[in-house]
């Protein structure tokens, strides 16, 4: 019978989220100045946004996990028995994690590797791997995990509201969102992902409140009649988060509680501080 293990790519943020499966983390570099970090062993979250902060000149840069140190995750799980893997990747659109995880699953001898692109980043990733987690946990296979996975990648959504648009347009992760450079760095723009995993920009707003105010109505909007699991993602913004689980509750009491999860540097790099979105996985 095969043994199936799991891996899952920093991006996703589950380090910062209790639980107690066993699952090794693909972990980015994030690169601040002339010091190089490993994405949550040398730096969490929390220290990361008070560096920029309190350095305003700082843009941290990223690079994912080498081939080669994928390759030798990926064999040490082979080395303790499992003879087949689910790695759950960060979109492929968004990182070339995605590329090196196939890049070593096609290195590996005598282990067959599945790399799943989530077409997301942050919790709704970090949510697939726990599921995936408790289903190996259950004795389920890959084939009836896959369809789980699906399910989520394809009815879960959110919308993120940036305090500066610094750090998308210096490390790239704009390009193709006209109407965004130069003098409108000052915009506080809606921003989203495409059903594709894709950064696309949706409203140009002018300042934090309107932009925290919209992305809330826009949520409330969106999730009108529908059985959800909210959640909030931030890069330290606490207030944002208290605003937003305030509004939303009064609009939806039937809703008990929003859990936030904080971004990962590595994901925070292209971001910034006081970035806060709101989303939600569609129900079974």
């Amino acid at each position: 019978m095969s043994k199936l293990g799991l891996l899952v790519c920093g991006n996703s943020g589950i380090d910062y989220i209790e639980h107690k499966y066993d699952i090794p983390v693909i972990r980015s570099i994030l690169f601040i100045g002339k010091e190089e970090y490993t994405d949550f062993i040398d730096i969490s979250a929390e220290e990361f946004y008070n560096k920029l902060r309190e350095d305003s000149s700082l843009v941290a840069s990223t690079a994912q996990a080498s081939t080669g140190v994928i390759l030798g995750q990926y064999e040490e799980m082979r080395d303790k028995g499992y003879d087949e893997l689910l790695v759950i990747s960060i979109s492929k659109e968004l990182s070339g994690t995605y590329e090196g995880c196939m890049m070593a699953a096609n290195m590996i001898k005598d282990c067959k590797v599945t790399v799943f692109n989530t077409k997301s980043v942050a919790y709704p990733q970090a949510k697939m791997a726990l599921d995936a987690a408790k289903m190996i946990e259950e004795g389920k296979n890959l084939k009836e995990i896959l369809p789980h996975l699906e399910y989520i990648r394809d009815n879960h959504t959110f919308w993120f509201s940036v305090d500066t648009l610094k750090y998308l347009v210096k490390n790239g992760r704009l390009s193709g969102a006209s109407g965004f450079v130069g003098a409108l760095l000052k915009i506080k723009p809606l921003l989203g992902l495409t059903k594709e995993g894709k950064l696309e920009s949706l409203e140009k707003i002018r300042t934090t409140s309107k932009s925290t105010a919209r992305v809330i109505e826009v949520f409330l909007n969106e999730v009108k009649g529908k059985d959800i699991e909210p959640f909030i993602i931030h890069a330290s913004a606490q207030k944002r988060v208290k605003q937003i689980r305030k509004k939303v509750l009064e609009a939806r009491p039937d809703i008990k509680e929003i859990i936030d999860y904080p971004i990962t540097p590595v994901v925070g790099a292209h971001v910034g501080p006081n970035t806060v979105g709101v989303g939600y996985i569609l129900k079974k």
